[in-house]
């Protein structure tokens, strides 16, 4: 099984082309910055919710994920109100390979009970451009990632703060069976918010800047709660009630 996406390629002297990018297997990766005492700020975040990491998992940790999550759509379709997006440095290997950059759209109330289950509840947002890695890898360094969320900044970071993408791909193929010779792609993690707290809303924007090329890709969407659409007296609660169950006498 593959999925496809339509993209263009921007080249470094700003001219695009067309491109089908197949992916046959995607991943994404958690705590995969550089100096693991960075990550500290995002896991601090995500327990105020009550979102615990597997911190007896190596890091960077890996989350296989489905295809259909990958997405170019303006509407990514959710279930909850405790939802937010997660900007990251989007990895694609063709026949050489890309940068981009997405959002890790993350279902906060599932994340509570299940990190990998969270990430199969929400689309992966991705921006439907790509720079060839080679073309900028000596600038790669100088690029910046925000988001987002109803019109105000949610996240400011720069790649240096991740994992190399040519030390991803090694990591992935290190502790990953499997892993196609070509068409994957993977999510690199994400970092803090600006104000330390998880966003919710309903408008999400997010880009990167290359300021050595005066370049930058970027998309938005818009989360709609599908669940929500369902008047309160027929719709089924996200969790599943715990109910005492009574014997009917015979």
């Amino acid at each position: 099984m593959t999925h496809t996406l339509d993209v263009s390629i921007q080249a470094a002297d700003g001219t695009s082309q067309a491109a089908s990018f197949k992916t046959r297997r995607m991943y994404n990766f958690g705590s995969a910055t550089r100096d693991p005492s960075t990550a500290v700020a995002h896991q601090k975040e995500v327990a105020k919710s009550g979102i615990h990491i597997a911190f007896d998992i190596p890091a960077p940790r890996i989350y296989p994920i489905a295809l259909h999550a990958l997405t170019t759509d303006d509407d990514l379709f959710v279930q909850t109100d405790r939802t937010s997006g997660e900007v990251e440095i989007v990895l694609h290997m063709a026949d050489r390979l890309y940068v981009g950059v997405g959002s890790d759209h993350t279902d906060r109330a599932m994340e509570t009970v299940s990190i990998p289950g969270s990430k199969q509840a929400c689309a992966n947002h991705v921006a439907p451009v790509f720079w060839p890695y080679d073309e900028i890898r000596d600038a790669w360094d100088d690029c910046v990632m925000r988001s987002w969320v109803d019109g105000r900044l949610y996240q400011e970071v720069g790649v240096d703060a991740f994992i190399p993408p040519d030390d991803i791909i090694a990591l992935l193929h290190e502790r990953v069976k499997n892993v196609p010779e070509r068409d994957f792609t993977i999510f690199c993690g994400t970092i803090v918010s600006v104000d330390k707290e998880l966003g919710f809303g309903t408008e999400w924007k997010y880009e990167m800047e290359a300021p050595a090329t005066g370049r930058s890709i970027g998309a938005s969407y818009r989360v709609v709660d599908i669940l929500s659409e369902v008047k309160p007296d027929f719709r089924v609660p996200f969790f599943n009630p715990r109910k005492e169950v009574t014997a009917q006498a015979g």
